[in-house]
Order: C-alpha cells, then structure tokens, then sequence
C-alpha cells in the first residue's frame, strides 16, 4: 500500500475549509469518502470537494473495507466514542483536538488503543508540524537563547453565536478547550516535560456558560509558562519564548496560512534576526507524518500519551479557576 485512504466523519466546517483540501494535497493521502447523518448533505459535499463516495451514516463509512484511515473533526464530546467505534472497525485515525471532554475520557480511548496494536491513533495538534516550530524546538534545544525561562502566549477571536457548538458548554465548548489547548501543548512541547502544577483565572459566558476569557500560569522544574485565551475578544495570536541570552517571537503560531510565507524573530544578544519560512500548509504536513506512520509501520509523530498528558493540565486549569487555587499536577 502506498497512497492511505481516508474517511471523514462529517462535514464540518474545519474539515471542508481545511482538513479536507489539506490532505488532497498529500502525496502519500487520498480523501476516498465522507459522511453525514444527511445522505444529500454528504454528496453535496463530496461533489464539491471531488471526494469519490458519500455516505448517509457514520456507520457506513467505517464498515467500508476501502477505507483505512479515518479523521475525526466531530465535537470534542463524540471524538473518543467514535475514534473508539473506528479502531474497532480496524480504521487508523486522526482525531481533532482535544481528545477528549477530560482526562478520563483521553485514558479511556489510551487503554481502547491497546486492543487495536496494529492501528493507529494521533490528535490532530497541526502546528507541531510546521517547520516554523520545528525551527523554535532546534534554538531553544540547542541553548542559542541561553536557559529556557519562560513562555507567553495569546490567542483569541469572537464568537458569541448560541447555536455554535464552541458555545455549548455540554459538549466541550469553550476557550480553554478550543484554542486554549494550543498554548498548553507547545509549552510542554518546548518544555520538554510536563508541568508540576497550574493557577488559572477564569471567566465565564452568563449565558452559554463557556469559559470566555481564561488566563492561567503553568509552573515548569526550571521555568513557568503564561497564557490568555478567548472566544469573545478580537482576533490576535503570537508566541514569545524567553531565555537568559535571548528570546523568540511566532508571529502566526497556530493558524499558519497555508498560502504566505510564515515568521519569526530570533534576538539574541540585542541582536534580532527575522527567518521566514516557505509556504507550506500544515494540515497536509500532518496527513503526510500520519500516513508515514500507517504505510511503514512506525510510531505517530505525537503518540497518544501525549494527549492524555495535554488532558491532565486542561483539567487542573479548570480546577483551579473553580477553586482560585495552585493546582498540582498528579
């Protein structure tokens, strides 16, 4: 086998935009089918996006032998029972981030795993790909900043639609969960470990009661890492990643346009050195590693322990913003 099939579980909008056009654009990927609870809305959409086959259940689309590969963008409350339901039906699969509703959920889906060893499973952290953070890892690895102290990050935008499913508190909406996910995964990505305990402040929607505005701390063996995230300010992300000699800055950290060239700034010593990136779109970078990884079978870029680990913080930042209180993580 040497191209992957993949099926997609609905037609959501960050697959259609996204995802989708992404992996159509793999070398080693082809988008074989999607599906929808809505037989007409499914072809409509795999007419549109030239995807061969549609289905009219999520059923149907894992029990087709053509398929080996499954992305999962459904809401976070569906990504475990449904990645489950397609290892079980011996389907590889991407599945959006974050894994789960807790970490409860993300262990549950970890010890699923190990039922299916010759399947594999990723969350879906695209920007881990993208050779603009590649870059980061290698200068803070290498000590060009000097000691790796401390870590800020910001991102945001405006939602205040109730029927969108980022504002229903049940299903695992919120800002913490949508984006502010990201700033808690590349801080243990640059890190390198994991975060002995967490403060967090946060407030909520009166209506949708969704966390709308979430800042919080994460305290590190030799540093600490800062983040705010929002769904109801105006759009704005960036990363800036300090150390004893120098600092680095991420302009578009996290939505990297598939169609520029991306930046950052590296200062060191005063002096600020600007290196651009080539356009590239991580989304297919993505499909590209997880199909590496099925084809030759080989380990995941980002293993499932890692979103379970991702989980852990997430529901320590909750706790302490319930409780106003350092959190240790276990």
């Amino acid at each position: 086998m040497k191209t992957l099939r993949w099926g997609v579980l609905s037609t959501a909008k960050i697959g259609i935009k996204k995802v989708i056009p992404a992996i159509q654009q793999a070398e080693n990927c082809t988008v074989t089918g999607i599906c929808s609870r809505n037989f007409n809305k499914a072809q409509k959409t795999a007419d549109k996006l030239k995807i061969q086959k549609a289905y009219g259940s999520y059923e149907d689309l894992l029990n087709d032998s053509k398929i080996d590969a499954i992305y999962n963008p459904l809401p976070n409350h569906l990504h475990v029972p449904w990645t489950i339901k397609a290892l079980e039906a011996g389907k590889h699969v991407l599945c959006e981030k974050p894994i789960g509703l807790d970490t409860k959920e993300a262990k549950t889906l970890l010890e699923a795993t190990h039922n299916f060893p010759h399947l594999k499973v990723m969350e879906a952290f695209m920007y881990r790909h993208h050779p603009q953070w590649l870059k980061a890892k290698k200068i803070v690895t290498s000590g060009k900043i000097g000691e790796l102290c401390t870590i800020n990050s910001f991102f945001s935008y405006f939602n205040d639609d109730g029927d969108n499913i980022r504002n229903k508190a049940d299903i695992g909406g919120g800002s913490l969960m949508d984006i502010g996910c990201y700033p808690v995964s590349l801080s243990r990505f640059i890190f390198n470990e994991e975060p002995l305990k967490v403060v967090s402040s946060i407030e909520r929607d009166p209506d949708f009661e969704i966390d709308r505005l979430t800042s919080a701390i994460m305290e590190f063996n030799n540093g600490t890492s800062t983040f705010t995230c929002s769904t109801q300010l105006s759009p704005y992300q960036r990363v800036l990643i300090y150390g004893t000699k120098g600092h680095i800055e991420i302009e578009i950290p996290f939505n990297a346009p598939p169609d520029e060239p991306c930046r950052l700034w590296k200062t060191i010593n005063d002096k600020k050195v600007e290196i651009t990136f080539d356009v590239c779109d991580q989304y297919t970078l993505q499909a590209e590693l997880f199909a590496l990884a099925v084809l030759n079978n080989s380990p995941v870029p980002t293993p499932l322990t890692d979103a379970v680990a991702n989980m852990k913080v997430i529901d320590a930042i909750f706790k302490s913003g319930a409780t106003s209180s350092w959190v240790q993580i276990g």
